[in-house]
């Protein structure tokens, strides 16, 4: 970092952050490092690793020890190797993957329990057992099955396993002999129950690893995560930094948040940001349920290209490495990607869909899609990691043949059919293999019955393999960011040089109109409201916190008189602008 005399205003407040963090990794103070949005925290991290890599490095190495730096997703654990130029020191994981590493070892334990978690009594009764046996407990892609020798268990089963050992003395010592220092990236993110866990036994005990948290409360979007962390055994310490955005945004966020304020990188920066509503809009918005008070389709699709037009014209560049539409409404969503009959087959599970929990999607998009593209590229052993578990070998030329045919097939079917052809092709073929919660879903609609069954996601199997397998393409590419726009699960540490947002309904679990009648005064909402304010808060300032220059939001969703006040607050009153009709 540069020294004191050159310094702009963000490099004061970080190089003041960052001291303290250093004092806390010399004396073994576990500490929070809570970074706005912009303020450098995965740099933040990635300096204590390099930090401790040059004060303890080669101690631990000679004892055996690591860092362990635990991450949401592989590609931020790629990142960490990188930029620790992949020392041996630190192991950078999702965590998962560190959780598995831990809980592997400690078989007769995992035997033991899995029989009590969320499920497995049925799925063990399903598979014609009584009980795990003396089966291997593996841990693969995620997906829970028996077989004659092996248990594979689930995502969610690993983390509960890992919180059901943290209450054993003995497991507590091999963890902190392991790792005695433990970063973790994106706490707020970290599994409410792990979090709890790591809280009780290590902070409160004030034993184990030496123990820090980076992220920010504020940026939690994800369900199950832990959100904000009050420990008084935690040293607390703010980056009052932004080294993203321009002065006029960041001045939005420090009224909108005004607890952890933030100083730019330079002063003179130009930005702007402005608020574009439809309230002077004569027609009949929609009704009912989560749609109230949004326009119909086809109007909210008007208004979103008579807007991009006038910004083009005030000098926006809509290309997607120039500009990012951030879509948090459903009701044009699908159509302008491609994935319209998708979306109305998960109308009651969206975010499922997004967030890709449904079996067939899941396997579809992550399994299959990328081992499809390996295979069109001839990277074959590309193609079998990708498969992973469901693989079998191949041992002959005759298998060599069959998995090239099989596979020439689904390629063809892909660009030409339906879902249903694809995933019939494969119970056929069994090259790749279904996963097991793919083929029960399978087995159960061949004996449903129309009329006399009632079974809701039986029946959104039956509609799924009507649908064109584009449109898994579709989704896949959207969800990916190969295309300008996004939804909120793809956006969390992005950023770009200009962002449209565009705010409407569609969302069971957002209702953006109520957050902003609620934000100002937020200390008066009921503690019943108050997880639906802070779900709608942490993405309201996710998305405004993403441009670099630029900021504009479109309201295609009626706002209120009070709703309205609250964004000339932080915006300014000459920021909110009507745009009258598409």
């Amino acid at each position: 970092m540069a020294d004191a005399a050159s310094m702009n205003p963000a490099e004061h407040a970080a190089q003041e952050a960052l001291a303290t963090m250093y004092r806390c990794l010399d004396q073994r103070q576990s500490f929070l490092f809570e970074a706005g949005a912009g303020a450098g925290k995965t740099e933040s991290l990635v300096r204590a690793l390099r930090y401790l890599i040059d004060k303890q490095g080669s101690e631990l190495l000679r004892q055996h020890q690591r860092i362990a730096c635990i991450t949401y997703t592989n590609v931020a654990s790629d990142e960490i190797t990188s930029r620790t130029d992949g020392h041996p020191v630190i192991v950078s994981a999702t965590i998962h993957s560190f959780c598995w590493s831990l809980i592997k070892d400690f078989q007769p334990f995992l035997r033991k329990k899995i029989p009590e978690l969320t499920n497995w009594k049925q799925k063990l009764t399903e598979a014609g057992v009584a009980d795990v046996g003396a089966r291997k407990i593996e841990y693969d892609l995620g997906y829970r099955s028996i077989k004659e020798d092996q248990v594979f268990i689930g995502h969610n089963d690993v983390l509960s396993l890992t919180v059901e050992l943290m209450a054993q003395a003995k497991f507590r010592a091999v963890f902190t002999s392991r790792y005695p220092i433990l970063l973790i990236d994106e706490y707020q993110d970290t599994n409410k129950e792990l979090a709890h866990a790591l809280l009780t036994y290590f902070i409160d005990a004030r034993e184990g690893p030496l123990i820090g948290f980076f992220g920010d409360h504020w940026q939690k979007i994800y369900g199950d995560g832990c959100g904000k962390i009050e420990q008084s055994s935690l040293k607390f310490i703010g980056m009052k930094a932004n080294f993203r955005s321009a002065p006029p945004i960041v001045d939005v966020l420090n009224k909108m948040r005004p607890e952890l304020p933030q100083n730019v990188k330079d002063n003179k920066a130009e930005g702007a940001v402005t608020v574009y509503h439809t309230n002077d809009w004569t027609g009949t918005r929609l009704s009912g349920g989560h749609w109230l008070g949004d326009l119909p389709p086809k109007d909210a699709h008007d208004y979103l290209e008579k807007l991009k037009a006038q910004l083009v014209a005030e000098g926006w560049n809509f290309s997607p490495e120039e500009t990012k539409i951030l879509m948090l409404t459903h009701n044009i969503l699908a159509n302008e990607q491609g994935y319209n009959s998708l979306f109305e087959i998960f109308s009651d599970r969206r975010d499922a869909l997004f967030k890709k929990e449904d079996p067939h999607i899941s396997f579809l998009a992550d399994t299959l899609e990328p081992a499809c593209m390996a295979y069109e590229n001839k990277l074959y052993g590309e193609m079998f990691a990708a498969l992973g578990g469901h693989t079998p070998a191949i041992r002959s030329h005759a298998d060599k043949t069959e998995w090239t045919d099989s596979m020439e097939k689904l390629l063809e079917l892909r660009a030409s059919s339906t879902i249903g052809a694809v995933i019939d092709h494969l119970r056929r073929s069994k090259k790749p293999h279904l996963p097991d919660g793919v083929e029960q879903k399978e087995q159960a609609l061949e004996q449903y019955i129309e009329g006399k069954d009632s079974d809701k996601s039986i029946e959104r199997v039956r509609d799924l393999k009507k649908v064109s397998y584009q449109e898994i393409l579709a989704l896949d590419r959207f969800i990916d960011e190969k295309t300008p726009f996004s939804t909120k699960h793809g956006v969390k540490g992005a950023e770009f040089e200009n962002v449209l947002v565009v705010f409407g309904r569609g969302w069971n679990q957002y209702d953006f109109n109520k957050f902003l009648e609620r934000a100002d005064a937020p200390e008066k909402i009921p503690s019943d409201k108050r997880d639906a304010y802070e779900r709608n808060r942490n993405l309201f300032y996710v998305t405004c916190s993403r441009p670099k220059k630029r900021l504009a939001l479109l309201f295609t969703q009626k706002l209120s008189y009070q709703a309205l006040g609250t964004l000339a607050s932080w915006f300014g009153k000459g920021a909110i602008k009507s745009v009258v009709s598409a």
